[in-house]
């Protein structure tokens, strides 16, 4: 199985992709810094992927300052989803979004899952209590937000297909060969190269003629 650790350019977050059986499959790490405590967030094997790149471009979008964030509830408030002391619940009960606050917690768990037996739980995330809000809610806007998501039907899991609503398209290839490219551009784009330039260099100096008797 792949093992992958990224890191940011400031060696402050680290992303590891470690498959383990029963366990969380990706690990957010950020280190402390001044004014900020150290903070982890964990996602599990099936966690959609645009819900994980949410969070990703919150931690390195620099148009994105923390104190421009809203609560993490105020996405799922909009988006209708069931409200009780501790916990939200989706529109369709697959998804559920748990905020502990006792004894100066402030951590969150989010899973997704069929019905109440543990076997079919389709996946968990875990942020920690230190975890900025404004991370949080990358995650929680983008698990409400409606829009469909494009999946191989052939790689659906098959227990979920009678909970899914379907509706299939067909993509040109250059729409998919290019995909990651266009993602990579994007994410360049966000983080332009900044260089210095040199003062352009003058015409080489002749030598100095002599005169000769």
């Amino acid at each position: 199985m792949p093992r992958v650790i990224l890191t940011s350019p400031d060696q402050q977050a680290h992303l590891r992709l470690e498959p383990t059986p029963d366990d969380q499959w990706w690990r957010l790490h950020h280190a402390a810094t001044p004014g900020s405590p150290a903070w982890w967030a964990s996602f599990g094997a099936r966690t959609p992927v645009e819900l994980i790149a949410a969070v990703t471009d919150a931690l390195t979008a620099p148009a994105t300052p923390p104190t421009a964030a809203t609560s993490p509830l105020e996405p799922l408030r909009h988006a209708g989803w069931s409200w009780s002391p501790n916990t939200r619940v989706s529109p369709d009960r697959i998804a559920e979004v748990e905020h502990f606050t006792d004894h100066g917690s402030n951590s969150w768990f989010i899973t997704a899952a069929l019905n109440k037996d543990p076997e079919n739980q389709l996946w968990q995330a875990h942020f920690d209590g230190n975890t900025p809000d404004h991370l949080v809610t990358a995650f929680t806007r983008a698990l409400a937000d409606p829009a469909p998501l494009v999946r191989d039907p052939f790689r659906l899991p098959p227990r979920t297909r009678q909970r899914l609503h379907v509706r299939t398209e067909q993509l040109p290839a250059d729409t998919v060969a290019f995909a990651l490219e266009r993602r990579v551009a994007d994410l360049a784009a966000r983080h332009p190269r900044t260089s210095t330039q040199s003062p352009a260099a003058g015409p080489p100096r002749l030598p100095k003629r002599r005169r000769t008797r």
